[in-house]
């Protein structure tokens, strides 16, 4: 089992591939979002800000308003960010849960 900090890592990785995305002027094409990814086996929640394809404002805790909601183990976190287990997979699967709009669902599976 992975533990607070591999998962806040993972986060952060995506982030920081988000954040290239945008300096190389090829945002992702997403709304602003509020993005909480629960964590059941570490009992944790973090959450974040999508604002201009970029991933910002991560932290621990779940933050009200949340567009889209994840659901995950700490090793499914770490396997769908590092790209050893497809969103796809996991989530028809049922290994990732997602609370969101179908809109909202695809252009998070084309962010991981």
């Amino acid at each position: 089992m992975a533990d607070r900090l591999q998962c806040e890592a993972a986060l952060r990785t995506l982030a920081e591939r988000l954040g290239e995305l945008a300096r190389e002027r090829r945002p992702p094409r997403t709304p602003d979002r509020v993005i909480v990814c629960r964590i059941p086996d570490l009992r944790t929640t973090f959450s974040g800000q999508l604002r201009d394809g970029c991933l910002c404002d991560i932290g621990e805790g779940e933050r009200p308003g949340a567009q889209i909601t994840l659901t995950l183990s700490s090793d499914d976190l770490l396997a769908v960010t590092e790209g050893t287990l497809s969103v796809t997979t996991a989530w028809a699967s049922g290994r990732l849960k997602v609370d969101a709009s179908v809109r909202d669902l695809l252009r998070v599976r084309s962010l991981l």
